[in-house]
């Protein structure tokens, strides 16, 4: 099974996507997630800690992460 992770801006840069199937079984929690995305090509360009959304919402690398959930890694925003 793979969870489908929405990218934008310099992540869809890095990954050559804006969208990646990261081969994963859920339930699984966003840490999980992330260590296997670190894991792929261009993975090493991540901070420390990436924004995770999920189902549009901001959460931290304990929230579970269940089948059809929409799941999105939003880079570092700058405004000014």
């Amino acid at each position: 099974m793979s969870i489908p992770v929405l990218l934008f801006a310099s992540y869809a840069d890095v990954f050559g996507a804006r969208r990646l199937d990261v081969p994963l079984d859920a339930p699984c929690q966003v840490a999980d997630l992330v260590r296997v995305i670190r894991s792929m090509p261009g993975g090493d360009r991540l901070p420390a800690a990436p924004l995770v959304a999920l189902n549009r919402t901001w959460v931290r690398e304990d929230a579970a992460v269940q089948v059809g959930d929409e799941i999105a890694l939003i880079p570092p925003v700058a405004g000014g």
